[in-house]
């Protein structure tokens, strides 16, 4: 699947000033779901007392990734945030009330 220039750079490139995940964004509607995405992940897995390590055995997914979705360093597919929501019982998509 071509990528284009939306995803030429990692989501937390497009942040305008403070640290990420909670830094000032610029109008990228991409990089502020992936923002906010990650936000959600670290509570998540705060609420849980889980490690990255716990989370990637119960979901399925490769702890790499989630830490690159953690830092804004990926743009996570729909699959890998799918298998997040599951193994956590938690919405992770912003914007979206359960």
């Amino acid at each position: 699947m071509p990528q284009g220039d939306a995803r030429r750079l990692p989501p937390r490139a497009y942040r305008v000033s403070g640290a990420w995940p909670e830094a000032v964004m610029e109008e990228h509607h991409g990089a502020r779901v992936a923002q906010a995405l990650a936000g959600r992940l670290q509570v998540a897995i705060e609420k849980k007392e889980w490690s990255v390590a716990e989370l990637s055995r119960q979901s399925g997914v490769a702890r790499y990734t989630i830490t690159k979705a953690l830092a804004g360093e990926a743009w996570p597919d729909l699959l890998t945030i799918a298998n997040l929501e599951k193994a956590l019982g938690v919405d992770l998509w912003p914007g979206r009330e359960v």
